[in-house]
């Protein structure tokens, strides 16, 4: 297993520091530019969105704009919010808490673009539900169904397998520091719970999210700012140690500049999944009026997870270091249960009941867009079964696997899928492009923006759910 684990290594450092960093980066670039900065230019107008969204399609067939939102940051904030920004710390130094702000401020426009066009060509599901995503617009805008097919294999098999073992290894060991629990148990009831809610459905999938996400996230937060405002004094030193070890100038932990920020972009976008193709198979599920519409709430959400919850956990890992613990030993989920437990006696507990809530989450989460990706391949539903058992599977193996192992295992997989989806929503951003044109032409006409096809009239033919 060491073996494989250092190659897996070697090819993620040459994948890393050469392409995908390039990719997130310029391209993200790109498209703030493209958009005339839309992630922030419309940042009220997201919340606005959001607010108008809540508890619409609640004990419905429809998945409503909210819940669709809620489905991606399930998958978002989990085990990268808790565990992967303590790694990013630990081995690249507080300068990768930096890198990781910077992605999700440049990745918010790729999460526009991304999103909006898997609402543009999004297709009924059979029911009353619509699915999308990077596979479906390469089908029908690039007219690349086999680029389609190996893109689909690729996130179902990261997202229900390789993510979802990520995830419970997280929980095995929140619970193994907290309780003393084995990993193998932790592993039997964490796989036994996502079997029952992944042959619930989609929908039952939404509603669990839709109820878990926000609570757990704020109950997180408020135990964070707690430590933040306990120890305000020492937010001068933290800032000062994040951007010393961004930039060289002096470096903590042992980490390097181009370490700080090969962990940031990586442990950032496994969190945000800005760029990554993920969050827009969540987005092509809901029912808006205009595709922009759900781009910028999609958009709202890599800025909740990295901003938000991302920074509360560097927050309190640096605040930790700042009072004098340099030599951490530590890393991933047990390193954020120590930092929590310096400041909270018992917090070690309350963290491992988070990050249970928050991986779980994320556990559900990832296998909605294994599912969705799975559908783009074959109908059949045998092996809809089978993708099930192998996903249920997975998250057993992950938790009783060891944690170098998974994590590059996921860092590959999330690599070669930004690669893929970056490259092709360069090609077809200006579709996006147009689509927030036309939405920008409604609101100035006051009017609440309906998309039709006719609005880009030379793709109308590749519209179906567009009329």
């Amino acid at each position: 297993m060491e073996f494989i684990t250092n190659q897996i290594d070697w090819i993620n450092n040459l994948l890393w520091s050469y392409i995908v960093i390039i990719l997130l980066l310029g391209l993200g670039l790109f498209f703030t530019i493209q958009t005339k900065c839309v992630q922030f230019r419309y940042f009220f107008e997201m919340i606005k969105l959001m607010t108008e969204n809540i508890g619409r399609g609640r004990n419905k067939k429809k998945i409503s704009s909210f819940q669709a939102f809620c489905i991606s940051a399930a998958s978002r904030v989990g085990t990268g919010n808790l565990a992967g920004v303590a790694i990013a710390i630990s081995s690249g130094g507080p300068g990768a808490v930096f890198w990781m702000w910077l992605i999700a401020l440049i990745g918010g426009a790729s999460s526009f673009i991304e999103s909006t066009l898997a609402q543009i060509y999004k297709v009924h599901d059979g029911k009353e539900n619509f699915r999308g995503g990077p596979a479906y617009y390469m089908e029908k805008a690039l007219k690349k169904r086999w680029l389609g097919v190996i893109f689909a294999l690729l996130i179902a098999f990261t997202y229900g397998f390789a993510f979802n073992a990520t995830q419970a290894n997280t929980i095995a060991g929140a619970c193994e520091k907290a309780f003393g629990f084995k990993p193998l148990y932790v592993g039997i009831v964490l796989s036994a719970l996502t079997g029952a809610v992944i042959f619930g459905g989609i929908k039952r999938i939404a509603d669990i999210s839709s109820t878990i996400v926000p609570i757990m996230a704020g109950l997180y937060v408020i135990c964070v700012l707690y430590v933040v405002v306990s120890n305000i004094t020492l937010i001068p030193k933290i800032f000062m140690m994040i951007f010393e070890s961004a930039f060289g100038i002096k470096q903590f932990f042992g980490g390097t500049v181009g370490g700080a920020i090969m962990l940031g972009v990586k442990r950032g976008l496994f969190s945000n999944e800005a760029g990554m193709g993920s969050a827009p198979n969540a987005a092509a599920a809901a029912h808006t009026s205009h595709p922009v519409k759900q781009g910028l709430i999609q958009t709202l959400g890599v800025f909740f997870d990295t901003i938000l919850i991302c920074s509360a956990t560097a927050f309190v890992v640096l605040t930790y270091a700042a009072e004098g613990h340099t030599e951490i030993t530590e890393s991933g989920i047990q390193l954020t249960q120590t930092a929590l437990q310096a400041h909270i006696p018992g917090a070690h507990i309350f963290v491992a009941v988070c990050v249970f809530l928050f991986a779980w989450s994320s556990v559900i989460g990832n296998y909605s867009y294994g599912e969705t990706n799975l559908a783009f391949l074959t109908e059949h539903k045998i092996y809809l079964y089978f993708f099930r058992i192998l996903a249920i599977g997975f998250v057993l193996l992950g938790s009783v696997a060891s944690l170098d192992t998974v994590w590059a295992f996921a860092d590959l997989c999330m690599g070669l899928m930004a690669i893929i989806n970056m490259i092709a929503i360069a090609g077809l951003s200006g579709i996006a492009i147009k689509a927030l044109k036309d939405y920008q032409k409604q609101k100035k006409a006051g009017k609440d923006p309906l998309f039709t096809k006719d609005a880009i009239p030379e793709i109308k033919n590749d519209l179906a759910c567009w009329d």
